[in-house]
């Protein structure tokens, strides 16, 4: 393992040096990949530096512990080398899943999209509450969000809500909430004051650059209409609303959020591209046996991953048995335990079957 962490800390210094080359600075393509090749070691190396303390530390003090007869210094030592036994096993953790091959999806942005399912109004509901916690937490992880689609029922939830997330390491952060996502509670509808299920279904699609995805214009069938809801008399009288069809996918995607007709038919594209290249990467992840299906992210998106019980303020993560008493928390936008046990859970499986291949 020493080699390979030597190995790292000789790329980082290597990159230092290239960084402050005119050559590499000149070219803005190479010096932004490079930096981001930099800054993603850096973190890396930060933990290196405090295994290696630790690794030296160790080995000083067993070497005080066999040859010291000072009693007050072997003491030291005895601490020291109590120190290091504890930290090294955890830093070597921390390392094993740093060097982890990355999904290059990981660090793309992504669109989270909302669907209200069984449950009727109350689902419709839910689906709007999910939309405000996962629009809190990007809040406090300090992203750029985006409403980008927002079909409100009457009974003041959403049927479907789509959001933009735009920051770093996005999509790798956020994929663990696709799936069924189901609520239990007493709606306020209910005079009888029974519990009832709803679901919503939450899809989390990497974003794709436009490069990346080729769309022809032949495929495309564009319909516009005029916004409904509330919004002065440029919502009533323009037609900004825009209907997209891609004709050989059959998927359709309606936008009416920005004030004119271009800004959401901008928006419909970006929608549809990076659902064209979601499918793209489970075509292929397909063809790849089930390289990034493990249990907690299987990508199928009719599973069903949590429960909100509001009755008992617990939320249970069925995918690795998490429960946690604090609801109102949750629903808040602090996800951060979650999505840490969820990432941990898939590392510890991926490491698995790393050394089940080796």
């Amino acid at each position: 393992m020493l080699e390979k962490l030597e190995a790292l800390e000789a790329r980082f210094k290597d990159l230092e040096i290239l960084l402050s080359s005119p050559e590499v600075i000149a070219d803005m393509r190479k010096f932004t990949q490079l930096n981001k090749e930099y800054s993603d070691l850096r973190e890396v190396v930060d933990v290196i530096m405090q295994y290696k303390t630790y690794f030296n530390n160790r080995e000083q003090a067993r070497e005080i512990l066999s040859n010291e007869k000072d009693v007050d210094l072997k003491a030291l030592a005895k601490e020291e080398l109590d120190e290091a036994e504890e930290k090294l096993p955890e830093l070597e953790e921390m390392l094993r899943i740093m060097m982890l091959p990355k999904d290059p999806q990981d660090e793309r942005n992504a669109i989270i999209e909302i669907r209200a399912g069984a449950g009727g109004d109350e689902a419709a509901i839910f689906a709007g509450e999910l939309g405000r916690m996962y629009i809190r937490y990007c809040e406090g992880k300090g992203w750029k969000t985006e409403i980008l689609e927002s079909n409100e029922s009457e009974a003041g939830g959403y049927s479907k809500f789509v959001l933009s997330v735009e920051g770093k390491d996005v999509y790798g952060t956020l994929k663990f909430e696709s799936g069924v996502h189901r609520v239990q509670r007493v709606p306020v509808t209910e005079s009888q004051g029974r519990v009832h299920t709803s679901a919503v279904s939450v899809a989390v699609l990497p974003e794709a650059d436009e490069v990346e995805i080729e769309i022809k214009d032949a495929d495309l069938k564009f319909e516009t209409a005029r916004s409904g809801g509330a919004g002065g008399q440029n919502v009533n009288k323009v037609e900004t609303k825009v209907h997209l069809t891609h004709i050989p996918s059959g998927i359709v995607i309606t936008c009416q959020v920005e004030r004119t007709q271009l800004g959401n038919k901008m928006l419909a594209m970006k929608m549809l591209r990076a659902k064209l290249y979601e499918d793209a990467v489970r075509k292929q992840e397909d063809e790849i046996a089930s390289k990034r299906k493990t249990m907690v992210s299987t990508g199928d998106r009719s599973a069903k991953i949590r429960t909100y019980n509001f009755p008992q303020s617990r939320m249970t993560d069925h995918r690795i048995g998490l429960t946690l008493y604090n609801l109102a928390d949750v629903m808040n936008g602090h996800i951060e335990d979650i999505i840490n046990k969820l990432q941990l859970a898939e590392n510890t499986e991926r490491m698995k079957n790393q050394e089940l291949v080796h």
